[in-house]
């Protein structure tokens, strides 16, 4: 594949510019309110303080950063999400490969980047999205139960590595950017979730593990395992 790798350079990514507008008005109107509401000035300046903190906190939520991996990518994984390692052992996938397979979870708090990236350079072969349940994503069965959305990918080599985004207790939307038939490579945004939860990548059980238990993982950058 020696198709130019697209980049999406952004600073806030688009999935949050509605929200933060509207957010904006809302918040203005809030504070015109409290204006002509109160005489004494310690409510307006209260008001005004809590609107700049959770106006700026949404702002660093919608943050999408530019990456490149700037790496030789063949058999590479990298992490698809900002978070931190939930799980990384080999598991039973009934619901795909029907097999024994390495299964890497990241977890997204609340402060961290919310885009997704693509884990591998590859072909997409399958995009599912299954309606669920809101389990608090860190939860074991949150990948089996919850909301989610599937992306397949066959890499170069003919591995098919699976990517799954997770909705948790508060985030309530996925945004999948994968088309079945098109080809994705490491650096490409695959989505975004909003408001917390986290990111499963299944492999072949015999993938070479390069992350552990609680590590913290950089989208598009930490290498969270090498294929054979």
């Amino acid at each position: 594949m020696n198709k130019l790798k697209k980049l999406k350079k952004i600073r806030l990514h688009r999935e949050g510019t509605h929200i933060l507008i509207l957010a904006f008005v809302l918040l203005f109107l809030l504070n015109v309110a409290a204006h002509y509401a109160f005489e004494h000035p310690v409510p307006i300046y209260l008001i005004t303080a809590v609107s700049v903190v959770l106006y700026l906190s949404m702002v660093n939520f919608f943050r999408c950063p530019i990456r490149l991996f700037g790496k030789d990518t063949e058999k590479i994984v990298v992490a698809p999400a900002d978070g931190r390692i939930v799980v990384a052992e080999v598991v039973d996938e009934h619901e795909y490969f029907h097999d024994r397979r390495l299964m890497i979870s990241i977890f997204m708090g609340i402060t961290n980047v919310h885009a997704n990236w693509y884990p591998v350079d590859g072909v997409v072969k399958k995009v599912e999205h299954q309606n669920g349940n809101f389990h608090k994503a860190f939860l074991p069965k949150a990948s089996t139960e919850n909301e989610r959305s599937t992306v397949v990918i066959e890499t170069p080599g003919g591995v098919e590595v699976m990517a799954r985004q997770i909705a948790g207790a508060v985030a309530r939307r996925i945004v999948t950017y994968a088309s079945e038939g098109e080809e994705c490579y490491i650096d490409e945004h695959m989505g975004f979730i909003k408001f917390g939860s986290r990111v499963d990548v299944y492999l072949p059980a015999d993938a070479e593990l390069c992350v552990k238990m609680g590590q913290k993982t950089v989208g598009n950058q930490t290498v969270i395992a090498k294929l054979k």
